[in-house]
């Protein structure tokens, strides 16, 4: 997108400092005493002197996020969130901080922390605690830094939350396991990773569930649109153009057309990965357990294999799958010289990094998050974020993607907290339809899009109300690619 000339202008008189943290002494943030400029020191960041062009990144945000900038001026008169005191566990990114903003103005208190070691920030969340939040995050933490900073946001005097907001389940297993006697007060969770989800589901079969839960990873606006446009748009972005860490191409000069891919994983993650790797030249192979998501693969053009088929000839491996063990070390041993591993899923459970931390292989870091792995023999593989989604920790993803899954958080968050008692029981439900479709109605300004209105003779044709919903539970908004595709 263009921007205004005064972006620009700041942009290029940053010093290079700002963008990456290599000036920055190798103190750790929890050693560091900071301050921010009223005084207020609640909060673990890695320098609060970024905070100026953490600002202008969420301002740039803003504009490519038009449903929460909406929802603040349509719901800011009657706060529909006071009194809500919210935790949350996701990325922190400039995306992040545009709906923790709108939740702080629309009336809740919040306390934030990363969901994921590598893919915060730092400048965001610099902007964030100038701005009075509670954020405890930094990019690189190790794993005692990540729970450190979870329990941080979690127990604190005088302060306890009322509302969840998760990505992957790790903040909501934090509270389970040590201060379960929280749910008293709180009245509900909103998960947005298939992760999360699936340790809800299972919390719920075992009655132990304790709070209302919304799902908002198979909410429509996540599925269709978050899952699938936003990965089709940045796994090439992880690779190699990306604004941040990875810049593999400048690092191996890796080139897509005509390299042999293999996609585990064919939900709507793993769509989105193949349709964007087919369509830069590569020939990609797709793994699958669901003989429906299997045939859906097939449709679109892609050979379905098992892994061990073609592990010894591909150039690259993806995971997208949301399970364990699903790249395991004897694969990783029969891998060509030069493959490239990496996870797109949530968590990094999906590729077997532990057992490549043996005495007879070597790590060479190349740079931030881009690792080769040396065998005796001296082939070497190469490995993105040591096996953490690739998108946020190697890059970023795109914004105003990102706006259609934050605006459903936030009206998760407003049905679940305001819902009269009995409405919702101790269980995982799925977002309204109208809800989505609200969310997507306040995206097509942007596109100056004008939809069609039923008639009353209409409506009562169809059975449906003038204003929605318009499509059943049931409906499944396929996106047809296959089709796309023969166009093109």
């Amino acid at each position: 997108i263009l921007l205004p000339f005064q972006y620009y202008h700041f942009i290029s008189d940053l010093p290079a400092a700002s963008y990456t943290d290599s000036s920055d002494d190798e103190t750790s943030p929890r050693d560091k005493q900071q301050k921010n400029s009223k005084g207020n020191g609640d909060f673990c960041i890695k320098n609060i002197k970024q905070a100026d062009f953490g600002r202008r990144e969420i301002e740039i945000a803003e504009q490519e996020m038009p449903a929460l900038m909406a929802l603040r001026k349509r719901a800011q008169g009657e706060k529909p969130l006071a009194g809500a005191k919210v935790v949350g566990c996701t990325h922190i990114t400039a995306q992040t901080a545009v709906l923790m903003e709108t939740l702080s103005a629309l009336g809740a208190q919040c306390r934030w922390a990363a969901c994921n070691i590598y893919s915060t920030q730092n400048e965001v969340a610099a902007a964030l605690a100038e701005g009075g939040f509670n954020v405890f995050a930094w990019k690189g933490e190790s794993e005692d830094d990540f729970w450190w900073c979870i329990d941080r946001c979690v127990n604190v005097e005088g302060w306890q939350p009322n509302m969840i907001l998760d990505d992957g389940g790790d903040l909501t297993h934090w509270i389970y396991k040590k201060y379960p006697n929280m749910f008293k007060k709180i009245k509900g969770i909103v998960e947005e990773s298939v992760t999360g989800v699936h340790r809800l589901y299972q919390l719920s079969k075992a009655g132990k569930l304790c709070v209302p839960a919304m799902n908002v990873n198979d909410s429509v606006t996540k599925q269709k649109f978050d899952n699938l446009y936003c990965c089709r748009e940045s796994i090439l972005d992880g690779y190699g153009t990306g604004n941040y860490t990875c810049f593999l191409s400048r690092t191996t000069d890796v080139m897509f057309g005509g390299k042999q891919v293999v996609v585990c994983g064919y939900g709507e993650v793993g769509k989105g990965c193949s349709a964007a790797l087919k369509a830069m030249g590569s020939i990609v192979y797709v793994t699958e357990i669901d003989p429906i998501c299997a045939l859906q693969a097939c449709m679109d053009g892609f050979r379905l294999v098992k892994l061990n088929e073609v592990i010894r000839q591909v150039d690259i491996v993806i995971t997208c799958t949301g399970n364990k063990n699903v790249v395991v070390r004897e694969y990783l041993d029969r891998m060509k010289n030069g493959c490239i591993v990496c996870n797109m899923g949530h968590s990094n459970t999906e590729i077997d990094v532990a057992s490549l931390r043996t005495p007879e292989l070597t790590w060479e870091r190349v740079r931030s998050q881009v690792d080769h792995i040396i065998w005796p023999d001296g082939k070497r593989i190469v490995l993105l974020a040591e096996g953490r989604l690739l998108n946020l920790s190697c890059s970023t993803v795109p914004t105003f993607v990102l706006s259609i899954t934050a605006t459903t958080q936030a009206l998760a968050l407003i049905e679940l907290y305001n819902a009269p008692e009995g409405r919702y029981k101790q269980d995982v439900y799925l977002l309204p339809k109208k809800m989505d479709e609200y969310v997507a109605s306040l995206h097509l300004p942007t596109f100056d899009a004008h939809l069609t209105e039923l008639t009353e003779e209409q409506a009562k044709y169809l059975g449906l109300n003038k204003n929605g919903p318009f499509k059943p539970n049931y409906y499944r908004y396929e996106n047809n690619l296959d089709i796309q595709q023969m166009f093109l």
